[in-house]
């Protein structure tokens, strides 16, 4: 069976990638990330999936049009709501190019961290399945965290320090909020 992975970053995509084949799918990447923010944070981690798809024979798809204003005008009347929208929509666009390029099924890279809700990406991607006629495929690859991490270490990919919108950034390093 054909699944598309949708993938946030290279470093999260290994483990799932690594699952998907072991169970004898025939894995498509797919990136689309609008939330990631600064600029060059974006090239970056574009660059990484293309030199991991190359790297580990994965066709990968993506996006390279830099879409930060609308996520910001989707969020920034209420950032505290940001999670939800961000997976929202990545999940809706992966799903809609997944039944486009003919795929029964997607699933995500996002499944991989430990600091993703999974629960609301579970319901999230199912809605959107649903809504594109296609299955969600659900895995909690957090099992596969260290030996990921590892793998990526090992083959010099780029590994950002937080999630990627321009709130994670500022969550992760700490900067006070001002009004």
């Amino acid at each position: 069976m054909k699944i598309l992975l949708h993938i946030c970053c290279a470093p999260c995509s290994i483990y799932p990638l690594d699952e998907l084949r072991r169970e004898g799918l025939e894995v498509t990447g797919f990136f689309w990330n609008h939330n990631i923010h600064p600029y060059q944070e974006f090239r970056k981690r574009l660059e990484a999936v293309k030199t991991y798809g190359r790297e580990a024979d994965l066709p990968v798809m993506v996006e390279e049009e830099y879409f930060l204003d609308d996520f910001l005008r989707a969020v920034a009347a209420e950032p505290s709501g940001r999670c939800r929208y961000c997976y929202a929509s990545r999940l809706d666009v992966a799903a809609c190019k997944a039944a486009a390029e003919g795929f029964p099924a997607f699933t995500t890279s996002l499944l991989y961290s430990r600091y993703q809700q999974h629960d609301v990406i579970r319901q999230l991607g199912e809605e959107a399945a649903a809504r594109h006629g296609i299955k969600f495929r659900y895995d909690d690859y957090r099992r596969g965290w260290r030996q990921g991490i590892d793998q990526s270490k090992a083959l010099g990919l780029y590994r950002q320090q937080y999630c990627g919108c321009i709130y994670s950034e500022r969550d992760r390093y700490g900067a006070e909020r001002r009004r």
